[in-house]
């Protein structure tokens, strides 16, 4: 039913275009693939170049959206444009909806209740998440709960595995950080080399992998209810030249400029100030991949590269609040960037992942290239430079993670409309849909 729903909202928004051709329908349309074709120019323009065709990058980004309101009012065309949006956006909710529920994701294994450690260690840093560790009390709520708790000082560089270790060799039983990613893989390199497992504090800025373990980042404190109620999963631990990430591996412009000091402190004008020459500039490096032996030639001299722990749900959900919906697939997500000038950077955002400009693969094992014989690499965020070729590997299941019972869990990925799925389930006939997890579909 819900399929059925978003083809006629589909159909009503094509039938509103035939129907009244009079009334500036296509115009509509036309007008506003303009618009966002110009914004996207000038997007590039004003990452890509410095002075005055930066300047006007910036306006033609900002103006082209209000250039479309201003017109769409003057010509008395804003309720076809509204209908319009209305009728398109129903048909992408409601198909979604339906692809969701007719194909449900296979979710991670079920989770195993474990019993409660007896001399549980945890690393925080208090300097990470802007002191979210003094401010939740995280310190104090371990040691109630029985944790040895050792403090980084934010003075001196610790080599945080070496206190891994060293926990290890004291008796610790488990193994927790309360920091960011790049900590947090650290430690749990060494407790997947000792078959520990592993505790989570969502105490880091961004939390992605808090995140992708249904963790909650609001309130980290809820994270050390695993010492107590808590149950362990089996996830996957990606590694690169030998060095564990629990995130993803940047190559490429990213790479670059977290390369500079002044990144830490100035992370948007050290960009700015970098990406003209990082993108059509001498100083721009282009990279190579392999994925599982083979050299794809969508892969060949990309600006950006990103290879993650699992793939994320959707190649257009890869910004702040992207989501990986598994992390125990066993599989490497595989992302690469290449925009040579303002119409690619178009095309990109009028057909997002259908671009040529974005390759999106899964592989067991990706080889990066470069002309260089070593290249910056972006580990969990943290700026790092390795000899070439650098391999980037998976170990399936090698990460016993223990998390509370009791969290909020991980939010449904939204899928990619497949118009022709769509079809066939508005088609099929009454009662629940066989999705290919089903029992009904299995059967089928």
């Amino acid at each position: 039913m819900l399929a059925r729903c978003a083809l006629v909202a589909a159909a009503g928004a094509v039938a509103m275009l035939v129907l009244a051709l009079d009334e500036g329908s296509l115009e509509v349309v036309a007008v506003g693939l303009m618009g966002l074709v110009v914004a996207a120019a000038g997007v590039w323009w004003f990452l890509a170049y410095r002075g005055a065709v930066r300047v006007v990058g910036a306006l033609l980004a900002i103006a082209a959206p209000i250039a479309l309101v201003v017109l769409f009012a003057y010509h008395d065309l804003w309720p076809t444009a509204l209908l319009l949006f209305f009728c398109w956006s129903a048909a992408l909710a409601l198909a979604r909806l339906a692809l969701r529920r007719a194909r449900p994701e296979r979710r991670p294994d079920p989770a195993s209740v474990t019993t409660r450690p007896e001399k549980p260690v945890l690393i925080m840093n208090p300097n990470s998440g802007g002191g979210k560790v003094g401010r939740f009390g995280l310190v104090e709520r371990a040691e109630r709960l029985g944790a040895k708790v050792v403090l980084l000082d934010p003075d001196d560089h610790t080599d945080v595995a070496a206190l891994a270790r060293k926990a290890v060799a004291d008796g610790a039983d488990l193994l927790g950080v309360a920091g960011g990613d790049g900590t947090q893989a650290l430690v749990a390199a060494v407790a997947a080399e000792h078959g520990l497992p592993f505790l989570v504090v969502s105490a880091g800025t961004r939390n992605h992998f808090a995140m992708d373990l249904g963790l909650d980042r609001d309130d980290p404190a809820r994270c050390l209810d695993a010492l107590t109620a808590g149950e362990e999963l089996r996830v996957d631990l990606g590694e690169v030249a030998g060095r564990a990430f629990v995130n993803t591996v940047s190559f490429g412009v990213y790479a670059d400029v977290v390369q500079r000091p002044e990144y830490r402190d100035d992370k948007a004008g050290t960009a700015l100030n970098l990406l003209p020459d990082l993108l059509v500039g001498d100083e721009g490096r282009r990279v190579d991949a392999r994925v599982d032996g083979t050299a794809p030639e969508s892969l060949t001299a990309q600006q950006a590269l990103l290879v993650s722990n699992n793939p994320y749900g959707s190649p257009d959900d890869l910004g702040i609040g992207g989501r990986r919906p598994r992390l125990d697939s066993g599989e490497l997500g595989v992302v690469g960037i290449r925009v040579e000038g303002a119409a690619q950077a178009a095309d990109l955002a009028v057909r997002g992942s259908q671009s040529t400009g974005l390759t999106v693969l899964t592989a067991r094992q990706v080889e990066v290239t470069s002309d260089e014989e070593e290249i910056p690499v972006a580990v969990d965020g943290e700026a790092l430079r390795m000899p070439t070729p650098v391999v980037v590997t998976l170990r399936p299941g090698a990460l016993r993670v223990l998390v509370p019972r009791d969290r909020p869990g991980v939010a449904p990925v939204t899928p990619r409309v497949d118009w022709r799925q769509l079809v066939s389930l508005a088609l099929s006939h009454g009662g629940p849909a066989a999705g290919p997890d089903s029992e009904e579909g299995a059967h089928a």
